[in-house]
């Protein structure tokens, strides 16, 4: 099984995109921001390398936890949902609140509306027969905030390695931002393989947006 496929049992590839992408625009906004805002004779290779990867860090911590309380906070509106259906006064109010919760109006079908309406008859037979589980946390809330934890403090290495390897801090920090963009760059290569999207086309978006969002952080002191 890869290292991808291990992932998306956890995340689905929409959130492992979102990981990552935060965790590379996190890098790249530390590392632009002190070429900018730090004298050339006070950059400290140092103290910048602790700064992306202490930062990214607390941010995989952050992002992890986030992830577990909206997880919860989906499956505990989902419960409450169904719980509601059995206090609906009627057939068709309950299918209607069916409909609202489950609509697919916006799904890429042409879904004829006898085929909905057996599919919400269907989920409101269900949850009459059926008592929502109690929400807790799982071992699979554990292990999706553990992924999110490695995946955003991972994208701080590629940005860190060339202070490692190179003396000069302005070369290292050149050789830093063309790396993480290169990553930005296939990480919209990779995406596209699960959309529509053409790969290339969709390659560059994600850079040019990556790269616009690194400079808005910079410009407000990000």
């Amino acid at each position: 099984m890869s290292a991808i496929t291990a992932i998306h049992r956890y995340l689905d590839p929409g959130d492992t995109l979102a990981e990552v992408l935060f965790g590379l625009i996190m890098a790249l906004t530390i590392i632009s921001g002190a070429e900018l805002f730090t004298a050339p004779s006070e950059l400290n290779t140092h103290e910048l390398i602790v700064a992306v990867v202490g930062c990214n860090l607390a941010w995989g911590v952050i992002d992890g936890v986030l992830f577990v309380l909206g997880s919860m906070f989906y499956r505990s509106q989902r419960a409450r949902f169904f719980r509601g259906l059995r206090n609906a006064r009627g057939e068709l109010e309950a299918l209607a609140a069916i409909q609202e919760e489950f609509g697919l109006e916006d799904e890429p079908l042409a879904i004829p509306p006898e085929d909905r309406t057996r599919l919400y008859r269907s989920i409101l037979a269900l949850s009459v027969h059926a008592a929502p589980a109690r929400v807790k946390l799982r071992r699979r809330d554990i292990v999706s905030a553990l992924v999110v934890f490695i995946l955003v403090s991972a994208t701080a290495l590629p940005g860190v390695i060339p202070f490692l390897l190179i003396d000069d801090t302005h070369l290292a920090i050149r050789v830093s931002n063309v790396a993480l963009n290169l990553l930005l760059f296939v990480v919209g290569y990779w995406w596209a393989h699960y959309t529509d999207a053409r790969p290339w086309r969709a390659a560059l978006v994600i850079l040019l947006l990556g790269m616009a969002m690194v400079s808005i952080a910079v410009a407000l002191g990000g």
